[in-house]
């Protein structure tokens, strides 16, 4: 689930960051979210239920 949330926060970034140049702080902040998420994700591992 974090990673899919990484690679959908990545490429919104990667869109608001190379085609619209808008609200630079914003787009960067997604950015952070991303990189978090995954962090997130490789610290949570595979849990077996």
């Amino acid at each position: 689930m974090f990673l899919v949330l990484f690679i959908v926060l990545l490429v919104a970034w990667l869109l608001g960051f190379l085609a619209f140049h808008v609200a630079g702080g914003l787009i960067h902040l997604l950015l952070i979210v991303a990189v978090i998420a995954l962090v997130i994700h490789f610290v949570r591992g595979r849990r077996t239920a």
